[in-house]
């Protein structure tokens, strides 16, 4: 007697029974069809394994314990709003005089403090393009060491370290104040723009970080010390906000530097998070000993 012929199955792909697939998943070995395949180490893997593996698979981390990234994205981005900002500037002139900051509309007007940092001034092309410049130089680097968020968290707080800067070394006028003293209290009243403080930020960050790790600081410290001294030299530049950016970001890159090892990391945000509070108190202490009517 001989057996009757059995029927062999044809394998078909799990996502799509329709197809016949005679390639098989390396790690689960089901048949995956052309559409689901997706290239491994060794042949092919069907695209369910390949996402369990993704959600399995711990994200890389910086240097400073930060999500790791491409590098240059959120500089491209702060670039591209600060150059947006000034097309709107030029387009609508008004639009610098309702965001610039001043100490006088500080208490009144405090997101200033933030949006000044994008502003620069119209009528100088060379402001913005020296301040985009620098932040195109370092920004990357400092993103690749820290990540992105952490990042663009140590720009937007040591942006509001500089105006707090300007509020801080502004001589406060008094409650009467007669024509005559006008003159002595101007700093009060006078109105800033641009991100160089925040940039300033950036590079007391550098600073600190690169000593941190042991590498070079000559080349920053060398430009440091050259914007400063230009900051008094140059009229109309507000080497206050400078100062207030600089110390700023010193203090957030000291948070850093001092919480990285893998305990510690988890309190980095809460650092940097008191750091803004200590730049926003500082400010809020000054505008406590000034007239009402003048804030």
């Amino acid at each position: 007697m001989t057996e009757p012929p059995t029927t062999q199955q044809v394998p078909t792909c799990p996502r799509h029974p329709d197809r016949e697939s005679y390639v098989r998943c390396q790690r689960c070995n089901r048949p995956t069809c052309p559409d689901c395949q997706r290239p491994a180490a060794v042949g092919i893997q069907c695209v369910d394994c390949v996402k369990e593996q993704s959600r399995g698979d711990r994200s890389t981390v910086t240097t400073f314990g930060g999500r790791a990234s491409n590098p240059g994205v959120a500089t491209k981005v702060l670039i591209g709003i600060c150059v947006v900002v000034f097309v709107g500037q030029l387009v609508r002139p008004s639009l610098t005089t309702d965001l610039e900051f001043a100490p006088v509309v500080g208490w009144s007007e405090p997101w200033r403090v933030l949006t000044a940092a994008f502003l620069h001034s119209p009528g100088n092309f060379l402001h913005i393009a020296f301040n985009m410049l620098c932040l195109w130089q370092i920004g990357p680097y400092l993103e690749q060491l820290l990540g992105r968020a952490r990042f663009v968290a140590l720009y937007l707080i040591s942006a509001i370290g500089g105006s707090a800067g300007v509020v801080l070394l502004a001589a406060a006028p008094p409650a009467f104040l007669t024509n005559a003293q006008v003159d002595a209290y101007q700093s009060w009243f006078t109105g800033v723009v641009g991100a160089s403080g925040a940039v300033f930020g950036l590079f007391g960050a550098l600073l600190v970080l690169n000593r941190h790790l042991g590498r070079s600081t000559a080349g920053i410290g060398v430009t440091i010390v050259l914007n400063g001294v230009l900051g008094f030299v140059i009229p109309g530049i507000a080497w206050q906000a400078h100062l207030g950016g600089f110390l700023t970001g010193v203090a957030c890159a000291g948070a850093v530097a001092l919480l990285n090892t893998p305990q510690r990391r988890r309190y980095v945000w809460p650092a940097l998070a008191g750091v803004l509070v200590v730049v926003v108190g500082l400010m809020v202490v000054k505008y406590a000993g000034v007239p009402v009517d003048l804030r």
